[in-house]
């Protein structure tokens, strides 16, 4: 078998798969596409970081090809559906940079407690300026972290044992027991922002997350409060954090990430409170050899049977198997994916129940793209189908499956029922045709819904008028309907509606408050698929 290494690996990963019997390894950095599609095809698998770009036409001339490694998270630099559609494993590396993104942060903190940065750059102009650079302790402090995952767990944990921060844990999606080994006291985001000393965060960049610390949150933070940022630009709004600088609410900011990358010439990075590093998270010598040896193990495994870990696209299925069953994961997954980003909350249990012939299959791989898409919007690109059983664990989750073959209103469904919070919420899906996925139940409503692309999910009384207003909003700012169902149920003498609505772009903001302040309307939210 054949391996083609076609970014920079470090020589402990390439001493692994060189000393591996039975495997040829080739490494070709710097290849150009149309030479690299003219010599793929003499390989059973692929090694990359982010330089090469596994591309459609690329992986269709992979006539051989079983198996894709990327050397780090992110998996954007290869065409996931078109390696899934040839059954070629593409799998990533998500742990290798726990430790370095830690240290890291703890190394801003320390910076910008101290004023490191500022007073190195002072001497070396010649100046000796002790009392401009009086700096503070992190004894006895408050440290927020916004994002308990594994990266927010070690700084906590740094923290508290090697400086004696008190530590303020926030995560909608963790529940407190899953993580009471840690010293940390969990709180909501609001307190936290109140009364912080440092505050970083540790979270994927999802819309959710997306500018999370906001003008807003800045407000109401504690007076010369230091924030950090060394998970992903954009969870932070670097305007309203220009704005926080300049008025005297943060007296340092820490950022090794921003929005857009390089950042050019920021106006954030004139700010003389301001120290920054070039996107430094993964760069240490030990993160960059966890991450090629853990590829070249993994790349191994797969090649020769003995295992599969850390798979992006799919679980392991033989082809007839995976044949019938694609439709299906599809239809899980979304199911996941929608439910999340619908009711939220801190997951405590999904069960997963399955009706009809999709019983005579093995489930185990719905259930795991149940949680794929249950977790995506929390956990980010690092989520896959080797490691969503692990995180839902880690995150204190109880996950049940069961078969029936007694039909509800379906003969063959698949329905999510989540605990969360004292609240249970169940949703329903169907294929349309053995292929199509549909949404059909949520809660008591009865619906038939494409689950794909842009959703509206309009909660409201039963009402004359309120489809056609709806319309109008949506028409009068050029946001088109694709699609459209209704749900109705009699609820404490009065006919309440889910009405949900496929749209072709997304529904802007301000569109969605404008919707919000029809009189009969209860909820609007917006999914994407």
């Amino acid at each position: 078998m054949k391996v083609l290494v076609a970014d920079r690996l470090e020589k402990d990963g390439l001493a692994v798969l060189e000393k591996e019997k039975g495997l040829e390894t080739d490494v070709k950095l710097g290849l150009k596409p149309e030479a690299l599609k003219e010599i793929v095809g003499a390989y059973d698998a692929v090694i990359v970081r982010s330089g090469t770009r596994l591309t459609k036409d690329i992986i269709e001339a992979a006539g051989n090809l079983k198996v894709i490694g990327r050397a780090g998270v992110g998996v954007d630099n290869v065409d996931l559906e078109a390696a899934t559609k040839r059954g070629i494993i593409v799998m990533n590396t998500p742990e290798g940079n726990t430790t370095a993104t830690a240290e890291l942060t703890m190394t801003m903190i320390l910076a910008l407690a101290r004023k490191v940065p500022q007073a190195y750059l002072s001497i070396t102009q010649g100046k000796w300026q002790r009392s401009e650079f009086m700096g503070t302790e992190l004894n006895g402090k408050t440290l927020g972290v916004v994002g308990m995952g594994r990266i927010g767990r070690e700084v906590a944990r740094r923290a508290s044992q090697g400086f004696g921060m008190k530590v303020l844990g926030y995560d909608p999606f963790i529940t407190e027991d899953s993580v009471k080994q840690f010293p940390v006291t969990f709180c909501d985001l609001k307190k936290l922002f109140r009364q912080a000393d440092f505050i970083t965060v540790h979270t994927p960049l999802t819309p959710e997350t997306k500018h999370l610390v906001d003008e807003k949150a800045f407000e109401i933070m504690k007076p010369g409060v230091r924030v950090i940022n060394c998970a992903r630009g954009g969870i932070i709004d670097e305007k309203a954090l220009l704005k926080a600088i300049k008025s005297g609410k943060v007296a340092g900011c820490a950022l090794d990430v921003f929005e857009k990358e390089p950042p050019g010439n920021h106006p954030l990075l004139k700010c003389p409170e301001v120290i920054a590093t070039p996107h430094l998270g993964a760069a240490t010598h030990e993160a960059q050899e966890n991450v090629s040896v853990a590829v070249a193990h993994q790349v191994i495994d797969a090649l020769k049977n003995r295992a599969i870990r850390n798979a992006v696209n799919l679980p392991s299925l033989d082809p007839e198997t995976y044949r019938v069953l694609r439709p299906w994961i599809v239809l899980a997954e979304r199911l996941g994916l929608l439910h999340t980003q619908l009711f939220g909350g801190k997951l405590r249990e999904v069960t997963v129940r399955y009706c009809g012939e999709v019983t005579q299959y093995p489930v185990a791989s719905l259930t795991i793209a149940v949680l794929k898409g249950l977790l995506a919007p929390i956990c980010g690109p690092q989520v896959n189908f080797v490691n969503a059983p692990a995180l839902a664990q880690e995150r204190g989750i109880v996950v049940n499956e069961s078969k029936t073959t007694e039909a509800k209103d379906f003969a063959n469904f698949i329905e999510i029922e989540t605990g969360a919070n004292h609240e249970k919420n169940r949703m329903m899906g169907i294929l349309f045709g053995n292929q199509e996925p549909r949404l059909v139940k949520i809660n008591e409503f009865l619906l038939d819904a494409e689950p794909k692309g842009y959703m509206l999910f309009i909660h409201n009384e039963d009402r004359p008028g309120v489809v056609g207003n709806l319309g109008t909003i949506l028409g009068r700012n050029s946001v088109n309907i694709a699609e459209m169902t209704l749900g109705r149920i009699k609820k404490q003498n009065k006919t309440m509606a889910l009405t949900v609505i496929n749209t072709d772009q997304e529904v802007p903001a301000k569109v969605l408050a404008e919707i919000k302040k029809l009189a009969p309307i209860i909820d609007v939210k917006l999914v994407k698929l």
